[in-house]
């Protein structure tokens, strides 16, 4: 069954969840709540990736993620670290975190070799056309991701999508599912948090089409819908 990752902001500017968790003590309460939920993975961000987010300095989103990863650590949930900074990683890595959600590829081979030290896996922006060999890390420690969302158009989301199973063949895929500004372009949605069946369609969409990780908010809807299709699946 493709795994679900459920996010945790801990920022006050995030694109549909900015303030709600913007302590540590409501940060763990919404980690642990996604666990219930069904979360295989918890992504923790301490800065908005939204378009015309102010950029964060690492040390201003350390201070942010730290009290919450510390307080997570003995979760039974695989944690993950949203951040595009390496001096963030290493230390997320060194508290137990075991993946590194990187959306620049900038950064990555520095975010390889922490990841290759701490024994953590990468996720990291990969589109159709991208040479596989110039992967930093062995495969099975990566997860590519699309980028859905990021700087492109309707037709360019809905081309990434349909990808998806080229990608899987090249290795695990991780699908950014939630709240994207393609499903109000499909649909024509204005009323925000009224997009939820649009958001398990590619959810659903993904997972059918080979993707390992799905990325979202909205856990417990996204869980039973992916256990539903694995069981007509078979």
């Amino acid at each position: 069954m493709c795994k679900v990752m459920g996010i945790v902001n801990v920022t006050p500017d995030s694109f549909s969840d900015g303030g709600k968790f913007n302590t540590p003590a409501e940060a763990v309460r919404r980690a642990r709540n996604l666990v219930e939920e069904g979360a295989d993975i918890v992504d923790i961000g301490g800065e908005s990736t939204r378009p015309g987010a102010t950029p964060v300095p690492w040390d201003e989103e350390w201070a942010r993620i730290e009290p919450v990863l510390r307080e997570l650590a003995a979760s039974r949930a695989v944690l993950s670290v949203d951040t595009y900074h390496p001096e963030t990683a290493e230390r997320a890595v060194a508290l137990g975190v075991r993946i590194v959600n990187c959306v620049y590829s900038g950064p990555v081979p520095e975010m390889a070799r922490i990841c290759t030290r701490g024994g953590a896996e990468l996720v990291l922006p990969f589109r159709p056309g991208d040479d596989p060999a110039s992967l930093p890390m062995d495969l099975s420690r990566l997860y590519l991701d699309p980028m859905i969302g990021f700087g492109t158009t309707r037709d360019e989301d809905v081309a990434l999508l349909r990808s998806v199973g080229a990608l899987a063949k090249v290795g695990r895929v991780l699908v950014g599912a939630s709240r994207k500004r393609i499903v109000k372009k499909l649909t024509g949605t204005k009323v925000p948090g009224k997009d939820l069946a649009g958001n398990l369609a590619i959810a659903v969409w993904s997972a059918m089409s080979g993707a390992s990780v799905v990325r979202v908010h909205d856990v417990r809807e996204t869980v039973q819908a992916l256990r539903v299709v694995d069981a007509v699946r078979g």
